[in-house]
């Protein structure tokens, strides 16, 4: 098989990409190791920023999120009994909207037939080579034989733990990592949620999350050490830890319910430069991820996507080779802004193990500056709703 773009993965950063390039008139094939079964049933964060719903928008897939999202126009930081609301959209004219990464993959995938976007399904053993040249292929073995895919580029969306970033030499690439002391342990009930906004707070027994997925669905998170076990924490005893770390006028909206999903999620910081390697270009998880701390990681893939496909585009439509060759670069600026601002958060909201009272008041004082200083939320709410492209 030949094609113009090879992508490794079928997650949102691959879907987005692969129809953005069908739009223009490319060819492109994904490959997914998994099932489509399995990639929708994965449950991931759901707070998009405007360029995953302009991207949306503009694919002409976006009737369900509009439909059934949940536009917000502001979030809270809660600091004991306190709440401290960040005006997103009176600050910067725009909001977020909330709507499942799940569901956003389900639109991607239920659109890809009609508009000649090939997925193939459990490729298994997927290799990638000759990547430094200009006839980069794929190698992948389904149902007992082995396929070969040409292609011009190939664009690794395969997430942290898939080939594309391993085939960048050694000696090429450069990781940057930090890891964090604990972790979030989540739970969705389908329980109507606790507060209109989401809300994340800071308490002397640790961080905690109040959001949702839909006004009957919720997910809420707790910080805890990586040493538990979500079998430690029956749904009652999580219930109650969530509604002593939120604030008084949140836990007592709280709906207990059964747990859909229990998981315990690490946090980290990772960046992996450069971005691209001759012919081929990594995107989303595949180069970077961020703490869930305000939900960073799909909007990410989503510039990354949104540059890559301009840059692939302009290099067919005109050979233009400045764009491809600025990939990297460009990507990378966003992505450490993103990070800087998800690295900041989480130290703000987080109890740390080795933090002392000096730590702790120094996490009040800057909550009560967020407060009082309308710069200061205008800087978070920015941030929040992403950086412009």
């Amino acid at each position: 098989m030949k094609t113009q773009v090879a992508i490794i993965g079928s997650g949102p950063s691959g879907l987005m990409l692969g129809h953005l390039l069908r739009q223009a008139g490319l060819d492109a094939v994904i490959l997914e190791r998994q099932t489509e079964e399995h990639v929708l049933s994965r449950i991931r964060a759901g707070v998009l920023e405007t360029v995953t719903t302009d991207i949306l928008e503009d694919l002409d897939i976006a009737d369900r999120m509009n439909t059934e999202g949940l536009p917000h126009d502001g979030f809270n930081l809660a600091d004991g009994e306190r709440l401290i609301r960040i005006d997103v959209k009176g600050l910067t004219d725009s909001h977020v909207m909330v709507y499942g990464q799940t569901e956003v993959t389900k639109d991607l995938i239920d659109a890809a037939p009609s508009r000649g976007l090939e997925i193939i399904w459990e490729a298994a053993d997927v290799a990638l080579h000759d990547v430094e040249s200009d006839a980069p292929y794929v190698t992948y073995k389904k149902d007992g034989a082995e396929y070969r895919i040409d292609a011009r580029f190939i664009a690794g969306c395969d997430g942290f733990h898939g080939p594309s970033r391993k085939a960048v030499p050694d000696a090429i690439g450069r990781p940057f990592e930090k890891v964090y002391p604990f972790g979030w342990l989540g739970i969705l009930a389908d329980v109507p949620p606790c507060n209109h906004e989401l809300i994340y707070a800071n308490h002397e027994r640790g961080f905690a999350l109040a959001s949702m997925r839909s006004m009957s669905r919720s997910r809420y998170y707790i910080q805890v050490p990586l040493t538990e076990k979500v079998e430690d924490w029956p749904d009652d005893k999580l219930w109650d830890e969530l509604c002593r770390r939120l604030p008084p006028e949140a836990a007592k909206n709280v709906a207990r319910g059964p747990a859909l999903e229990k998981s315990i999620a690490p946090l980290r910081s990772y960046v992996f430069e450069p971005m691209r390697h001759g012919s081929l270009f990594l995107a989303g998880d595949s180069a970077h991820i961020v703490p869930p701390t305000g939900a960073k990681g799909l909007n990410l893939a989503a510039s990354d996507v949104r540059y890559l496909s301009r840059a692939l585009i302009s290099w067919f439509e005109k050979n233009d080779n400045d764009a491809v060759a600025a990939y990297s670069e460009q990507a990378l600026a966003r992505v450490w802004k993103s990070e800087r601002f998800s690295w900041q958060l989480t130290m703000l909201m987080h109890r740390f193990p080795d933090d002392g009272p000096f730590d702790r008041r120094v996490q009040v004082a800057e909550l009560d500056y967020i407060a009082s200083s309308e710069a200061a939320q205008r800087t978070i709410a920015e941030n929040y709703i992403g950086l412009p492209l």
